[in-house]
This record gives structure tokens, C-alpha cells and sequence, in this order.
């Protein structure tokens, strides 16, 4: 497993040698620096810990800030363990992991945090088709209808299909394939949609 910590710009297309277009996700990855190195002997585990995008000082706890000035590290905004890191024992505290972890043509798979869309009702929470409009139910068309039973059970089961909060929810999309790298800008430009809103954290990683 390897990965890296990035932040989604938005979409364009690439043109292939044929002339096809291929929509691609534009995502800023890294670089991100080793915050900590976990082994099996110390920690019963192994992983590294991957810190991304530079904050200010001023908006960390003094104990994470002073965590931060022991390793020799800048204040990092974003953690993130990634269990069984090739080659993480050749890793240690302090170095930078760029786009070079991956090439071109690699199959990843992406992770982040949906788009919250607060709370909704239940036709575009779960495609409800409404009630009618006649026989004077003139207010009814958006309306969950009949939720439970009447004498028995005399209670909603759980998991009934209600309005609620929408969306805000942790996403993966695998077999994403990765069409072009740009290293000097930190870009990869992954084949397809990937979830979140443009400036969102992501986390993309190959098996």
C-alpha cells in the first residue's frame, strides 16, 4: 500500500493520441511530509503518518505546535495514517513524498468526503416519488406518505427511509486510473469524477 494526501482543484479533459476527449479529476498531491513512523515492535502496527498543506501557528494547541518544532517540521494542517507503507522502513521522520510515488497509467483508488447538501427531504434524499395531487391532496406531492403500521407494531422501525441530513459522507471510488502526472506542479489528473466539492481533501491510494 502507498498514498498521498491531496486536494481536488476541479475538472478538465485531455485529449488522447486518437483526438478522444477524457474527462479527468485535477487533483493537487502533496508533497507530503513524514510525520511519524509506527513499526510493529513499538506500536503493534506498521504505518506512517502523512502531513499535508502548511497552517498557521497560531490556530494549533501549543502541545501540537511544539510536537511540530521537536520533529523540525512545519505546522501541518492534514493527518493521515496509511497503514503498511511500501517501503516504510526506509522512511523516516521529516522526509517529503511527491507525485513520483505513482506513474502514469497506475489504477488507484480515491477517498474523500462528500458534498453536504444539509437537510433534505425525502424525493432527493431517496428518489421518493411523491403522492398524488388529486382527490384534493393538493400539498402532498413532496410527502413521504404512510411511515409504519397503525396498531401493530405502534412504533417506526429503525432504518425507515426519512428526510434527514444529506450527503458530508466518507466516499471511495476504486479502479480510478491516473492519465497524467505533472510533477513540477505536484498535479495528477485522474480519469472520471472523483467525490467532494472543488478544494476538498482527498486521499489516493494504490494496492
Amino acid at each position: 500500500m502507498k498514498g498521498l494526501i491531496g486536494r481536488k482543484l476541479g475538472m478538465t479533459s485531455v485529449f488522447t493520441d486518437d483526438g478522444s476527449s477524457v474527462p479527468c479529476t485535477l487533483i493537487e498531491a502533496g508533497p507530503c511530509y513524514v510525520t511519524a513512523v509506527k513499526t510493529k515492535d513499538s506500536d503493534g502496527y506498521s504505518a506512517i503518518q502523512l502531513g499535508f498543506t502548511e497552517r498557521k501557528e497560531k490556530r494549533l494547541a501549543v502541545p501540537q505546535v511544539k510536537n511540530f518544532k521537536k520533529k523540525n517540521l512545519p505546522i501541518l494542517r492534514f493527518l493521515k495514517e496509511v497503514r503498511d507503507f511500501e517501503n516504510a522502513e526506509n522512511l523516516k521522520v521529516g522526509d517529503v513524498i511527491k507525485t513520483d510515488l505513482f506513474k502514469e497509467g497506475d489504477i488507484v483508488k480515491v477517498t474523500s468526503k462528500s458534498k453536504g447538501k444539509g437537510f433534505q427531504g425525502v424525493v432527493k434524499r431517496h428518489g421518493f416519488g411523491g403522492g398524488s395531487v388529486t382527490h384534493g391532496q393538493s400539498d402532498r406531492l413532496r410527502a413521504p406518505g404512510s411511515i409504519g403500521a397503525s396498531s401493530y407494531p405502534s412504533r417506526v422501525f429503525k432504518g425507515q427511509r426519512m428526510a434527514g441530513r444529506t450527503g458530508g459522507d466518507k466516499i471511495s471510488v476504486r479502479n480510478l486510473k491516473i492519465v497524467k502526472i505533472i510533477p513540477e506542479s505536484n498535479l495528477l489528473l485522474i480519469k472520471g469524477a472523483v467525490p467532494g466539492a472543488i478544494s476538498g481533501i482527498v486521499e489516493i491510494y494504490k494496492a
